[in-house]
């Protein structure tokens, strides 16, 4: 398959509308991949060893290389691009930071230029742009067909990696290691630790949609501009490459496979080897899938294959464009949003993306909204914030008790919510960049990862070189909302959570009144979130307390409703007293400064229980 914008050729201008017209006829970018014999590859030690050939690791053993190292990539695959090329998730979450201007350059931008620098690209072509990165590197060797069995170890520093490859078994040896593989997976052979899921927030078993892209082939793009245009399904935006949006596909299209969904579309027109018009589409959910087993992932490809055919059937029958629409092909594997968390030096927080924090050892820059998807049919994901830009600390790509070692994937040191934004595509290459130039300046400086971590020093050098190199990492100092209030903590805290959401135009209403459902689940799942037994022991009471009564629900806290309301469910057994916002205080439920605040029996608006539930959830987690 072809998409018809790869390379701009000519420019067609009808009235005010300018076409980017493009074409794929151009030969490969890359000279024949030439594999080294296991011979060669196990008879010397590398300088960086990378390990998977996802786009992160791709950046980083091109960084490595032009940095002088003597560098190694293992790819378990017979190509490279991972997710992106044999996932076939085509269609690029870009990071417009300060200005709206792109907050990823370097290797990330040499990628996306050669597959036309559009939000989509050819998938043919994107395997191709990554092998001439890779193979344009005299110091860089590549390995396919590939697969890391364990890694070797002296004490708790990684040594080497045991592979097979071709029916052999070889020990690689290196002076550092990079891990790029989506899950982390030499950072656990390694013996580091690590989290899954939202464990880290005491939601271990949560587990976000995995997605089985969907690609047809004989689909009319007139049709799709028309739908966009005319609100069905709620109506979509359109490019001449992509569409996006019928969200109401979530609610009108009833799935036949167990646990899935499909959720609003993000469509990428391609053209095919038969000349025939197609699309990609990113909409199917499938739930309950572990990423890391094998078992899980077989089985949810077959119902992914299994459940495009009925939403074929849907569309053909319901939306314009689709009507002669085909199977075109099935991926080879899944987009899983998520698996590991890596702990690292430092755990990139929900708090650092909402106050637009830059650190000093930044290395590359996120800005993408928090997208955390469906975990299972009762819910449809949420958007917790839509920063402009925050750093990725050098600190994050450092895992605990495991040497010579850095992690760039999304398995990175980012908390489970904070990795709702800092997985993306680009994110990653940048860290992955930042990765593969700070190995050969550790051997340089003959310092390990952990001990550069620490180094203001040495990383101002390490920044120093990305930015020669054309990668963003200059600091920067921006607001975020709300700062300084009085509030501001308490948000901040909540937020880290995840138990308060402000989308994308990062609201929090807070002058909206306080309704009473709302600050119950926030209490609820704050104590989940940050303690379980306390969880355990008030759950209940959090959310029956009065309930009987049937406006309790709609309504909205008083002041001194609300101070009732908490000495019934956290005075363990206190009768509410007379003046209950006097005995809120002397119970230790609310702070001097709430008290002093509120004088007077008002309604309360949510800056007021978000600062009262912060103090709560406060005491309980110590």
């Amino acid at each position: 398959m072809k998409h018809i914008y790869v390379l701009v050729l000519s420019v067609i201008v009808i009235g005010s509308i300018v076409f980017l017209m493009a074409s794929t006829s151009e030969g490969k970018l890359h000279t024949d991949y030439q594999a080294p014999t296991n011979e060669e590859l196990a008879g010397q030690t590398y300088g960086v060893v990378v390990i998977g050939g996802e786009p992160e690791g791709v950046a980083a053993a091109v960084a490595a290389a032009r940095n002088g190292a003597n560098t190694l990539l293992i790819e378990k695959r017979d190509g490279l691009g991972g997710l992106m090329t044999y996932g076939m998730l085509n269609y690029i979450d870009l990071v417009n930071g300060i200005g709206g201007d792109s907050a990823v350059a370097g290797i990330f931008k040499e990628w996306h230029d050669l597959v036309g620098g559009d939000v989509a690209f050819d998938i043919e072509r994107g395997k191709d742009a990554f092998m001439h990165l890779v193979l344009s590197e005299p110091n860089l060797t590549l390995t396919l067909d590939t697969t890391v069995e364990d890694a070797v170890m002296e004490g708790s520093t990684v040594v080497g990696a045991k592979v097979e490859r071709h029916g052999d078994v070889l020990e690689l040896k290196g002076k550092r290691f990079i891990d790029a593989t989506q899950d982390g997976d030499l950072a656990v052979m390694a013996g580091a630790p690590y989290y899954q899921g939202g464990a880290d927030h005491n939601l271990g078993d949560r587990q976000m949609a995995v997605t089985l892209m969907m690609h047809f082939k004989n689909v009319n793009w007139s049709g799709i501009k028309q739908a966009a245009r005319d609100g069905l399904f709620r109506g979509g935006e359109t490019t001449p490459t992509v569409a996006w949006g019928f969200n109401d596909l979530a609610y009108e299209y009833n799935a036949v496979e167990e646990n899935t969904r499909l959720r609003g579309l993000n469509i990428v027109r391609t053209t095919e080897d038969d000349g025939t018009e197609g699309v990609i589409i990113n909409a199917l959910q499938i739930f309950g899938v572990d990423g890391t087993n094998p078992a899980d992932l077989k089985a949810a490809i077959e119902k992914g294959k299994r459940e495009t055919e009925h939403v074929l059937t849907f569309l053909r029958k319901e939306f314009p464009g689709f009507e002669e629409a085909e199977i075109a092909s099935y991926p080879d594997e899944l987009y899983v949003r998520e698996t590991r968390h890596i702990e690292s030096e430092y755990m990139l927080k929900m708090k650092d993306i909402w106050t637009h924090t830059d650190f000093w050892d930044g290395i590359a820059f996120g800005g993408y909204p928090v997208d955390v998807q469906a975990t299972d049919l009762s819910n449809y994901g949420y958007i917790i914030s839509a920063p402009t830009q925050y750093a990725i600390p050098f600190r994050s790509t450092v895992p605990l008790k495991v040497e010579n070692l850095l992690v760039v994937s999304r398995s990175a040191g980012y908390t489970s919510l904070a990795a709702g934004s800092a997985r993306i595509i680009p994110t990653g290459m940048a860290v992955g960049e930042a990765g593969g130039t700070a190995a050969p300046l550790s051997i340089e400086r003959g310092m390990t990862f952990r001990e550069m971590s620490k180094s203001e020093v040495v990383i101002e050098s390490l920044r120093e070189t990305l930015a020669k190199q054309g990668a963003k990492v200059e600091h920067f100092d921006i607001g975020y909302p709300y700062e300084g209030e009085w509030f501001d903590e308490a948000v901040q805290y909540l937020i880290n959570f995840g138990v308060v959401t402000g989308g994308y135009k990062n609201d929090l209403e807070i002058e909206s009144d306080l309704n009473r459902l709302h600050m119950a689940n926030i209490l609820s799942n704050g104590l989940e979130r940050s303690n379980k037994e306390a969880y355990n022991k008030y759950a209940s009471e959090i959310q029956v307390a009065n309930m009987e009564d049937p406006t309790f629900k709609e309504g909205s806290f008083t002041r001194d409703e609300f101070a009732s309301y908490l000495v019934e469910v956290f005075g363990d057994g206190a009768n509410v007293s007379a003046t209950p916002w006097d005995q809120a205080l002397e119970l230790g439920l609310i702070d001097e400064e709430i008290y002093e605040r509120l004088g007077e029996n008002v309604t309360l608006k949510r800056k007021h229980g978000y600062y009262i539930a912060a103090q709560l959830l406060q005491k309980y987690s110590e």
